[in-house]
């Protein structure tokens, strides 16, 4: 058999983990987007440049950071230790929070530049009509952000899917438990188990081009929005 029950577990982490994160991450980008797009505040620069610092860190100083401060001694993990819930290191809850400040850029951006190609005049028009702030997000800004939040969900849950670096810093290698696709492919590798490498980046590099090809075909007509 090409792939071994350890590869469908691994598959299974990692779809589990990825939709998870990007569920997160559309709940708490949209307002950080939504925020960054339309404030004048002074903290806008600062704050745009703090969720992007994953698009050029690289993943394993974002992972020995997280790992720290996850650890019994961060302060995360005193926190997570004084509640009961032991440390978040070695665990999945670990890999969630690594995966959304990772992929956070990559769904946030989207977001920001939907909203920001909205402009100002919708919600001008919404407010003559006396909607409240609540009415004109979810009738006005939502529906014309639209391409917006299927690029963010798409890229977003691409790059949780493709993690490796921050995963692994943050969850080792524990089959069934935060052994994801990318770490099991490592392993099959360091194995010299080449056949079963192939299958899983094969299945890799296939997942990466329908992506991919989503996202651009989403982008073809903007009058399918309409």
């Amino acid at each position: 058999m090409p792939l071994s029950s350890a590869d469908f577990a691994a598959i299974w982490l990692t779809l589990k983990l990825a939709s998870l994160t990007t569920a997160i991450l559309l709940v708490v980008g949209t307002p950080i987007a939504l925020w960054l797009a339309h404030t004048p505040s002074k903290w806008r620069g600062p704050v745009g440049a703090v969720v992007a610092l994953p698009l050029v860190l690289p993943p394993t100083v974002i992972g020995f950071y997280l790992l720290l401060a996850m650890g019994p001694h961060g302060f995360l993990g005193q926190l997570t230790q004084s509640l009961g819930l032991g440390t978040l290191t070695f665990s999945f809850s670990g890999l969630v929070i690594g995966s959304v400040i990772y992929s956070m850029p990559f769904v946030v951006q989207p977001l920001q530049n939907a909203f920001t190609a909205i402009g100002k005049r919708p919600l001008e028009v919404a407010a003559t009509l006396r909607a409240n702030p609540l009415d004109t997000f979810f009738c006005v800004m939502l529906p014309l952000a639209r391409p917006g939040f299927v690029t963010a969900a798409i890229l977003g849950f691409a790059h949780t899917v493709g993690e490796f670096g921050v995963v692994l810093m943050i969850g080792g290698n524990i089959p069934e438990k935060t052994r994801v696709v990318s770490v099991q492919i490592y392993d099959h590798v360091e194995a010299l188990e080449y056949a079963q490498a192939h299958w899983l980046a094969g299945a890799m590099l296939v997942f990466s081009f329908l992506v991919l090809l989503a996202l651009y075909s989403s982008r073809r007509s903007p009058t399918q929005w309409s």
